[in-house]
């Protein structure tokens, strides 16, 4: 039997920070104004309360994620294609904010919203073999970006984003 490293608080507050950070900016880009307020969205739609509640439970489990994943890395570079997996999904996930909310471009975002969804499933696939359950804590993050590019699509069919 390996034994597991212990977690560091140094890698805990590394990933916190960076959660935190992400979740900051993302809500600074989130703007629910005269625009977002106007298109016409499915009858489906989450209600809006629930979008802070699943996106602080993503946060939080894509951070005990890392860190388990992070503890668990024992192949050279593999700690490297770790934090750049995670940075990239980081990036994504800010920049599908950026152009649904800021560019106000659903149609852009639900192009972009393809890569996001591959980085989450990248991210699945390579903390797999290093830990079960760091994998599974993001399984949540997928299904809720599925849902969220569904609504992505229904918005632009809805508002006349596609010809």
């Amino acid at each position: 039997m390996i034994a597991q490293k212990k977690i560091s608080l140094v890698s805990i507050a590394v990933c916190l920070g960076i959660m935190f950070t992400l979740a900051a900016i993302g809500g600074s880009i989130t703007q629910l104004g005269p625009w977002y307020q106007s298109l016409k969205m499915p009858s489906w739609q989450p209600p809006g309360a629930a979008f802070g509640i699943v996106w602080s439970t993503i946060y939080v489990l894509t951070t005990i994620s890392a860190v388990l994943a992070w503890r668990d890395v024992s192949k050279p570079g593999e700690g490297r294609k770790l934090i750049g997996l995670f940075l990239l999904n980081c990036v994504l996930n800010l920049m599908w904010s950026f152009l649904f909310f800021k560019l106000q471009r659903p149609d852009f975002a639900m192009i972009q919203v393809i890569f996001f969804w591959l980085s989450i499933l990248a991210l699945i696939l390579f903390i797999w073999p290093i830990n079960k359950i760091a994998s599974i804590l993001l399984w949540p993050y997928l299904i809720w970006v599925t849902i969220a590019s569904a609504l992505n699509l229904s918005i632009v069919q809805l508002n006349g984003y596609l010809p």
